[in-house]
């Protein structure tokens, strides 16, 4: 059950990253996925011991740790446009 919770949390956070980053109608419901997780992850990684908190990969399914997954996704969706496009938009 957990890990249907995770899905659905990492597929919301991808699609809110998506819009923040005006990338919505160049990926899918898989890709938003995708992306909600990796970011979570790279949000682990650089920013989670900033703030002191978790990620949702870590069950951290608090204020803070949506937050700081959200940011992990939206800076993955920077650096994909970066490298993309030549800029972050």
């Amino acid at each position: 059950m957990n890990f249907i919770i995770w899905l659905i949390v990492g597929g919301l956070i991808g699609w809110v990253a998506s819009m923040i980053m005006r990338t919505d109608g160049q990926q899918g419901v898989i890709l938003n996925i995708v992306v909600g997780i990796v970011g979570a992850f790279l949000g682990g990684w650089l920013l989670a011991p900033m703030f002191g908190t978790g990620t949702i990969n870590s069950n951290d399914f608090s204020l803070a740790g949506l937050g700081v997954s959200l940011l992990g996704a939206v800076v993955l969706l920077a650096i994909v446009n970066l490298f993309r496009r030549g800029s972050v938009r």
